[in-house]
């Protein structure tokens, strides 16, 4: 998010607009703004986190097999030698 601060203000904003404007309650709808915001990027980042694990389990999968196979190839020439 390029500007945390812009998108809470932004979203408090709504929050405000949508109660129907009262006045003297900009702290609750800034915090209230800042929570779903924060909430949000967190639950994105772990979802992303989750993601890319499958990816990263696969490169140690692929790894471990290569050199398995490179571990057997090299049995096999020691005893044909």
């Amino acid at each position: 998010m390029p500007n945390l601060e812009e998108a809470i203000r932004e979203r408090a904003y709504h929050l405000w607009i949508a109660d129907g404007q009262p006045e003297g309650q900009a702290d609750i709808y800034w915090l209230n703004a800042q929570r779903e915001i924060l909430t949000t990027s967190v639950e994105s980042s772990g979802s992303n986190a989750a993601a890319a694990a499958p990816t990263d389990t696969r490169l140690v999968a692929t790894k471990s097999t290569k050199k398995a196979k490179v571990a057997r190839l090299g049995k096999s020439k020691t005893r044909a030698a």
